[in-house]
């Protein structure tokens, strides 16, 4: 059984990939890491991660890109922000029989390959507070609840589409195309007010056809946040906590990592953690 990490990656997240790997390398030497290209412009991620982390590319390129094609015919064009963040969906169809996908904008702060355990129980799982801080936001219109599309009890498993964990075949490409056909004719369903692009299909996705699922924070002791934009987590050692609670992993969902974010300092000293300089804006300020 191959186990491991998905992540979707191009050459202008490069900074973030390095900062995300430097933090899963850390914990874990061995652990297998896939890279689903964004776009054509991936060549120097896969390069400097393949060097640096032993990253590899997902073999079936072609399948991506056929993956990519058909999003482009089943969706009209003003559907989706984004249509190629969808690709993160080939995770189900890749060489991986259990697998977490992890967005660029995350680091770690354990050894993250060792929640694929909880699949042992489950198809599916996440790690995030949405439902409780967000409700249906950014995933589903208030027509899915008004139209009973899901019960009250499903709905409290929306989730962030940036950390979750599955495994290969749960979802059919029979069932993954008729699906996104299905969400393709059914747009009032959405809120894509904010500009979020694979989140509510996933959403949909998982709640209609993955019934083993649950959310690692609702499990009995619970877990700590995860959103950069909660500023009461407290550094130590370069890992965060929530109320004594050691944090799993840090997700800037809908925040730009630059200077002035929250966090920035820590998110810093994981992209440059092996390269033993002064990154180069310091550099500038001291001058």
């Amino acid at each position: 059984m191959q186990r491991g990490i998905y992540i979707v990656a191009n050459d202008r997240v490069l900074d973030n990939a390095i900062a995300l790997l430097n933090s899963i390398r850390l914990y874990d030497r061995q652990v297998s890491v896939i890279l689903i290209p964004f776009n054509d412009d991936y060549h120097r991620v896969a390069d400097i991660l393949g060097d640096l982390h032993n990253v590899q590319i997902f073999p079936d390129l072609d399948f991506v890109d056929s993956f990519t094609k058909r999003i482009a015919e089943i969706f009209p064009r003003d559907f989706l922000s984004l249509p190629n963040k969808m690709r993160k969906l080939t995770v189900w169809f890749g060489p991986l029989d259990e697998f977490i996908y992890i967005d660029t904008d995350i680091i770690v702060f354990e050894k993250i390959a060792e929640n694929l355990n909880k699949l042992l129980e489950v198809d599916f799982f996440c790690c995030d507070y949405h439902h409780k801080s967000e409700g249906l936001r950014n995933i589903f219109s208030p027509l899915v609840k008004e139209n009973q599309i899901f019960t009250d009890a499903q709905l409290q498993d929306v989730f962030n589409s940036g950390f979750w964990g599955s495994k290969k075949g749960i979802i059919t490409e029979q069932v993954m195309e008729e699906t996104l056909q299905e969400c393709a004719t059914h747009k009032q369903y959405f809120d894509f007010s904010c500009g979020v692009t694979d989140q509510p299909i996933l959403n949909y996705l998982v709640l209609k056809h993955i019934d083993k699922r649950c959310n690692l924070v609702r499990l009995s002791g619970g877990e700590a946040g995860s959103w950069a934009g909660s500023r009461h987590f407290q550094e130590k050692d370069y890992v965060l906590y929530d109320r004594a609670q050691r944090l799993k992993y840090l997700h800037w969902a809908g925040t730009a990592i630059k200077p002035g974010c929250p966090y920035w300092k820590l998110w810093e000293h994981y992209r440059y953690l092996h390269e033993g300089r002064v990154p180069l804006l310091q550099k500038l300020f001291r001058r």
